[in-house]
């Protein structure tokens, strides 16, 4: 079965990427969310996309009570604990799904043991004095808050009154009162099949994730680097803002996310994005190919916490049973926050750049206005401060240092994602000219005397 295959190589990558993840990196906030934002990470294509993105979710619900069941039935040995993925897809099937056809070996195996599993889910049910496997799932899950569904309008293609007329004639739909192209539809609404979405002329994009490339505002006909682009949302958010005028080097580094990205461009319809395979950190700020870019989005990998509920990270093994929820990897984090900062110096380090974005998709202070804080004497040098994206928004930063107000937050229970925005921009100082040119040379420093105010 196609869709079963699909499923595990799907189940295999979420279960393997659980440390680092990019944004926006969505998988199964629910069952009208689609494979699509799946295929977005993985970079893989399904003829049956809708079937494994039900088998995917529903076996990730069902995780917890799957390894429970194979743990007391006590079935497995070392070769099919090898291929655990496989397992939990079938086992899924045989307790919850469809009929399983005896196609391959592990199929076979199972199978031959179905009333092992049976009995030992029964026994669960008893153990857990829950009567139904639903009652087992609602033990492992993290309470669902109605949120409002969002969808950019592609500017590209479409102007947002058109695409509020058209969407308005199946769903009750406004616009949203900060971003302007973001429209504001009922949370039950599935749009994944529309036609202004697969033609591209909305993005199914939450209103955290638009707000980023909004927060960096570029002008039509200027150069603008989207420093870790992929899946490109994001960045043909940009194309937009630019009305398509000017031009955007999109870097990514990963091979298989630098082929999303283009597609995603492709779907825009933008025209003045110039894709670079490649690490930005190897992007020399004074090379003659970026003297012109005067804007940076920033947007690294991170750990993903302010959005782990959308995508069902309750449910991945490091939080399933017998795993304290909340808990997380201070190693990981020292590491993520170490690259954080770097990336953000060498952003802030082209000569030409008047505006940088930073943002995450984390809640951890390590992540976002620890990083920030420590970037602010080199950003000083350079001649940046921050300023304060979204005035009007009530949750900024945590009160950690002074400036801690200009800094953003949006929360992922309150707001359905946890994203952090931090707004750099260049002051317009002739006389600090000199003092940023003798800090350029010196960049690798951070305590200079000279190069602080």
């Amino acid at each position: 079965m196609e869709e079963q295959r699909g499923a595990v190589g799907v189940l295999r990558k979420e279960r393997g990427s659980e440390g680092i993840r990019k944004c926006p990196r969505r998988r199964c906030s629910s069952a009208s969310s689609g494979v699509h934002k799946i295929s977005d990470i993985i970079g893989l294509v399904f003829r049956n996309k809708k079937a494994t993105f039900a088998l995917v979710c529903q076996t990730l619900k069902h995780l917890p009570i799957i390894k429970d069941v194979l743990d007391a039935a006590t079935i497995l040995n070392a070769k099919w604990k090898r291929q655990q993925d496989l397992i939990y897809i079938i086992t899924y099937d045989i307790l919850f799904g469809q009929a399983v056809s005896l196609v391959g070996d592990a199929e076979k195996f199972l199978m031959h043991r179905k009333d092992a599993l049976q009995t030992a889910l029964a026994r669960l049910l008893v153990k857990k004095n829950v009567k139904t496997p639903q009652d087992l799932v609602d033990l492992y899950r993290i309470p669902e808050v109605s949120k409002p569904r969002y969808v950019r309008v592609n500017t590209l293609k479409m102007d947002v009154d058109s695409a509020l007329l058209e969407l308005g004639q199946q769903n009750m739909v406004e616009k949203d009162n900060m971003v302007p192209d973001l429209l504001v539809l009922p949370p039950s609404t599935d749009l994944h099949n529309h036609p202004l979405v697969t033609n591209g002329s909305v993005f199914m994009q939450g209103k955290a994730s638009s707000m980023v490339a909004a927060a960096l505002d570029p002008k039509p006909g200027w150069e603008v680097l989207d420093a870790c682009s992929a899946p490109g949302n994001k960045t043909v958010h940009l194309a937009a803002l630019m009305r398509g005028k000017g031009k955007i080097i999109a870097c990514e580094l990963n091979k298989e996310r630098v082929i999303r990205l283009k597609e995603t461009i492709k779907l825009s319809g933008a025209s003045n994005i110039e894709v670079l395979h490649g690490d930005f950190l190897n992007c020399n700020p004074n090379d003659s190919s970026f003297s012109k870019v005067r804007a940076i989005l920033l947007d690294p990998s991170c750990s993903g916490s302010g959005t782990a509920s959308v995508r069902l990270d309750h449910l991945l093994p490091s939080n399933a049973a017998g795993h304290a929820a909340g808990v997380t990897d201070t190693e990981r984090l020292n590491k993520l926050a170490a690259f954080q900062r770097k990336v953000l110096m060498h952003a802030l380090s082209f000569p030409a750049v008047e505006r940088v974005v930073y943002s995450t998709c984390s809640i951890h202070q390590i992540e976002n206005e620890d990083v920030v804080k420590s970037v602010l004497p080199l950003a000083a040098s350079y001649g940046f401060q921050l300023a304060t994206p979204f005035p009007q928004w009530q949750r900024r930063g945590l009160p950690v240092f002074e400036g801690f107000q200009h800094l953003l937050r949006t929360d992922p229970v309150e707001d359905g994602e946890g994203f952090f925005i931090a707004l750099f921009t260049k002051r317009d100082d002739k006389n600090h000219s000199e003092k940023q040119a003798t800090c350029r040379n010196n960049s690798k420093s951070l305590a200079r005397d000279s190069c602080t105010e």
